[in-house]
This record gives structure tokens, sequence and C-alpha cells, in this order.
């Protein structure tokens, strides 16, 4: 049995990530800003309330520790500061404790966001990394943090997962789940007929997992993980239309106005969706695993489809919960702007 920290365990991923480690009897430390809302792990965790921004709170809730889990960031609705000091330096905070409290191991969680917008598919984890924006800029910089504290002897696997969902995760998901729930059909940016990958949590879960508990000299590196098994935007979106079952279609539209628009939008502050999202979406976006499968013995468990459908039922299935819920994180629906006036023409 381990002693895990996970950093951010408030959120999307950190409390997916507790649930899972939890099954496999290891105990639990979670730092996060946020409140700590799970009746299902009361009791079950030792929740510390801090920034990882903030080396005391850190220093706190690393004691006695053998494995940290870094999660957290601030996504890139944040302002610039915040991802910055966030993304940076509280990354720096979390692996220069673990470096003086003697830490086995520290598994920090970063993005495919650093390859930017590529100009091929699939990726690798040796393709040239290009942040976008400042949330691409600052995972690269953590990931040198991350490099530079390996070259000192600690183990830092680095994982690069693809956007992923599952129970909890709304944000931008949740305008695509509203719109389904409601009987609409949903409009994409492009044809629609590009492939683009997702991944499951509980996946993510078990990247972790294998980096967590493999040799050392092994996994010791960086990996792309994402789902082995996805298809076209279209094909992998419809499938959540179909499972709604109000016969209602995705609509492809030209690319480069509903770009333009989206810019405005986001300039005016109307819109939610930032740039590497609306300027990715209607482009391949794939990494190679092969890695992550051949040295971590990484199997995906879910498909796109598999994925996004167990998150859309989760949705339906809370949206009592979560209806008035606000913020900029990913467990809770971000406003839709002028994209709700949309609504009415599907």
């Amino acid at each position: 049995m381990a002693r895990y920290l996970i950093t951010g365990g408030a959120g999307f991923l950190g409390i997916n990530l507790i649930r899972y480690l939890l099954e496999r009897g290891h105990q639990i430390t979670s730092l996060d800003f946020a409140d700590f809302d799970y009746a299902d792990v009361a009791g079950k965790v030792s929740v510390h309330r801090g920034d990882i921004r903030d080396r005391a709170a850190v220093e706190r809730a690393m004691a006695r520790v053998d494995i940290v889990v870094h999660t957290a960031a601030a996504l890139p609705l944040y302002s610039r500061h915040d991802i910055f000091t966030t993304d940076i330096d509280g990354t720096r905070n979390i692996v220069d404790v673990a470096y003086e409290k003697g830490v086995k191991r520290v598994i920090h969680i970063s993005s495919t966001a650093v390859y930017g917008i590529p100009d091929h598919h699939p990726l690798y984890e040796d393709d040239k990394l290009t942040g976008v924006g400042p949330y691409g800029i600052a995972k690269i910089e953590a990931e040198n943090v991350c490099l530079e504290y390996r070259a000192k002897g600690m183990c830092i696997p680095i994982i690069r997962p693809k956007s992923f969902i599952g129970p909890e995760r709304l944000g931008v998901f949740a305008l695509f789940y509203d719109w389904a729930m409601e009987g609409r059909g949903f409009p994409i940016i492009g044809s629609g007929n590009n492939r683009y990958q997702y991944l499951d949590v509980e996946d993510v879960c078990q990247a972790v997992y294998l980096c967590a508990t493999g040799d050392c000299t092994r996994v010791n590196d960086t990996f792309n993980i994402g789902a082995k098994e996805f298809g076209t935007v279209k094909e992998d979106f419809q499938a959540v239309l179909d499972y709604a079952g109000f016969g209602k279609q995705v609509v492809p539209f030209p690319a480069a106005p509903m770009i333009w628009a989206l810019r405005m939008l986001e300039a005016l502050g109307l819109s939610p969706l930032y740039k590497w999202v609306y300027e990715t979406v209607s482009k391949d976006s794939f990494v190679s695993i092969e890695k992550a499968e051949k040295v971590l013995g990484f199997k995906p468990k879910y498909s796109n489809k598999q994925a996004l459908i167990r998150n859309y039922q989760w949705y339906v299935d809370h949206i009592g919960e979560i209806k008035n819920a606000a913020g900029v994180s990913h467990r809770v629906p971000w406003k839709q702007g002028a994209l709700r006036l949309a609504k009415v023409f599907f």
C-alpha cells in the first residue's frame, strides 16, 4: 500500500484518480484550493485546502507521501498570470518539495497541447513542441521543470493525454451534451471528416497507475496516451446524438467563417470556446500511443464513442445537481454565451 498525494484532487481527473486508487487499497491525500465535496469518499481521504503556488501548503500536504500525482493546473480560460504562476511556478513547488522530502516519484500530467497546431499525424513524443497561447506555453515550461529534476535523479514520468472525458467531466463538453439532451442537432466546424482522438478518464487513471507501479528505469519517460479506437468527428459525435434518441444529426459548417466568428466572440467575451479548441477541431488530431503500449503495457478500455456516450449518460443522470453550477473548471458546465442563441436553428 502506497501513500499518494493528488494535487488538484477536487478536480475532474483528481476525483476519478482518487476513487481508482482507493479501490486498490492506497492511502490518499488531496491538495486543492477548491472545496472537496465528494460524499462517496468522505472520511477516506486526507484533505488539504491550499494552492500549489503556496510552498508552505505544499510542504504540509506532502508529509509522509510516497508518490505524487500532479494533476493541478490553471486551464486555458484562466488569466495569463494565473496560468503561468500555477502551471509553471506551482509545478516547480511540487517537484522541488518532493525532491527535498525524498519522495519516490512524481507523475506529472501534461497535455498534448504542447504540440500546438501540428502539420502531421500521428504525433510522437519526440515531435517538436509548440505552445499555442498561455496554456500551451506553460505546459511546455512545466515539462522543462520536470526534466530539470529528472536530471537530478528523480523519477518523474510525464503523461501527455488527449482531451479526456468521463464521469464528472463537463466544461466545453457540457455545451454539446446540453444540446443533445434537448433533442437538438449539433454544428461542427468543417466537414467533420477529420479524425480527432479523445480518451476516457478511466484510461488516464490506468496510465497513471502503470507509471506509479512500474520499474522506474522504464517509466521515467514521457508518454502520449489516447483512445486506441477513434473515428471522424462526425462519426463519434453522431454516436451521442443517436444514443440521445431524437433522430438529430451533426451539421457541418465551413471552417473559415465559423473560426472567424468564434475569434470575434472570444475577443468580446461572448463565447466559452478558446483558440486551441476551435482552431484544431476541424483538423486531424491524434497521437501515437505505441510507446505507452510497449513500455507501460497501456491498454485503453474505451473507444471515442464509448467514452463520449459514457460521459453523456453521466451528464443526463446528474443534470439536477449541476445545472446551476458556474466556473471555468472541467467539473462545471461552461456558460454558453452567444452560442445559446444558435440553438433555435437546430
